[in-house]
């Protein structure tokens, strides 16, 4: 009786965590240690969860990704760089440069993103735009350009700082926007890639008198198989940051995180993304628009009212068909979404009706987000019927 009771109990269990064999919950707030935190899907820029994912919050050194690809866009890599007298005052941590060193600029972008030395943000942005407001401009612009909501940049190299505008701030949705955009839009995104890879990079001013070497200090990259770029940050207002991205079968995740712990907790924000990664690779799988089953019942021959068939009293059909259009193909999309289709079409055409006619659509749907719409057509048309129209079917009549 006992094996009995066993067994069942086995199969019991069994069944009860199907469920749990194709979905986890997602994290409860609670459970992650940043104030502010986005998983995001780098090729739709859906966010698939988000922990105050619009609150405004400093960033700190996380804004060094779009300083570097402003510097990409828009600068010579091999162009010489000399730095000014405020460039190499900045605080730690720094280069070191001293006013009226040279330095090759695609030198200084590795010192920036592998080390983020504060000194080489300010000698880029005014080796750029002539001076950091002039600098802090282009960010702001290209911050909107990219879609960000709610973001505000003083400083390249993302230090604290307050104007009469505001103060030097983004959200984690915005921050992944951003990286989304070095990653999958920028037209410099696989050099923005290779150059956050680099695990080290050595070189010289331009006079060849002073040797420097940069290391990698983004641990994410040796954390998770098909960890992609990433860039920290701190400072004692916003607090540890960290916005990282990582591929893995043909996915892409984006996480973003604002003040993730204080001194002495700097790890605190490596186990809150690798959370929120495992939680999208376990739950998120690309779902195809194709392998939608449409009702083709939609695409049947619709009578046209008053128009001109081959002979008088005939009616005329027309056939709609579906037009193809460019858009989105496939979705990240958890196990529990389904896509969706909705179908909009006129059953009632009156003459006269032009070939090419846009009579109706289908929509797809993930919940309530649209994903693709496809128009209805015609593919030939008719006139309506009127006097020439039926003094010709009458004289055909009499002349056979």
């Amino acid at each position: 009786m006992k094996q009995v009771l066993g067994l069942f109990l086995v199969i019991f269990l069994i069944f009860s965590d199907c469920g749990k064999a194709y979905a986890s919950d997602p994290p409860k707030e609670s459970e992650l240690f940043a104030k502010s935190a986005v998983l995001m899907d780098a090729d739709s820029g859906r966010i698939l969860y988000a922990k105050n994912g619009g609150e405004a919050l400093a960033n700190a050194s996380t804004t060094k990704i779009l300083t570097c690809i402003l510097a990409l866009e828009n600068g010579d890599l091999n162009s010489s760089v000399t730095v000014t007298s405020y460039a190499a005052s900045r605080p730690k941590v720094r280069l070191g440069m001293r006013e009226g060193q040279q330095f090759c600029l695609i030198d200084l972008l590795y010192g920036l993103m592998l080390e983020s030395f504060n000194d080489c943000a300010v000698a880029i942005a005014e080796h750029i735009a002539g001076t950091v407001e002039g600098f802090a401009a282009m960010m702001n612009h290209k911050a909107q350009e990219i879609g960000c909501k709610d973001s505000y940049f003083i400083t390249p190299n993302g230090l604290d700082a307050q104007d009469g505008n505001g103060f030097h701030h983004t959200t984690a949705a915005d921050l992944a926007l951003i990286m989304r955009y070095c990653i999958k839009q920028s037209p410099k995104a696989n050099e923005f890639i290779a150059l956050t890879q680099t695990s080290q990079h050595s070189f010289t001013d331009l006079d060849g008198k002073r040797n420097y070497n940069c290391v990698n200090h983004n641990a994410f990259l040796q954390m998770m198989e098909g960890a992609l770029s990433g860039k920290t940050g701190f400072t004692g207002n916003a607090g540890y940051c960290y916005v990282g991205a990582l591929t893995r079968d043909n996915r892409t995740y984006i996480v973003a995180l604002l003040a993730c712990g204080w001194p002495n907790n700097k790890t605190y924000k490596w186990a809150d993304t690798k959370k929120l990664m495992n939680y999208g690779i376990e739950n998120y799988v690309k779902k195809s628009l194709a392998d939608c089953e449409l009702d083709e019942s939609f695409l049947n021959p619709i009578a046209v009212e008053n128009g001109q068939g081959e002979s008088i009293g005939e009616t005329v059909y027309l056939t709609p068909v579906l037009q193809q259009t460019e858009g989105t193909e496939e979705i990240l999309a958890a196990a529990w979404e389904e896509i969706t289709v909705k179908y909009e079409i006129k059953q009632h055409l009156t003459a006269p009706v032009e070939k090419g006619s846009r009579i109706g659509k289908i929509t797809y749907y993930l919940g309530d987000e649209v994903l693709k719409e496809c128009p209805i057509v015609l593919t030939e048309g008719t006139g309506e019927i009127d006097f020439d129209w039926c003094f010709l079917r009458v004289k055909e009549l009499l002349w056979v």
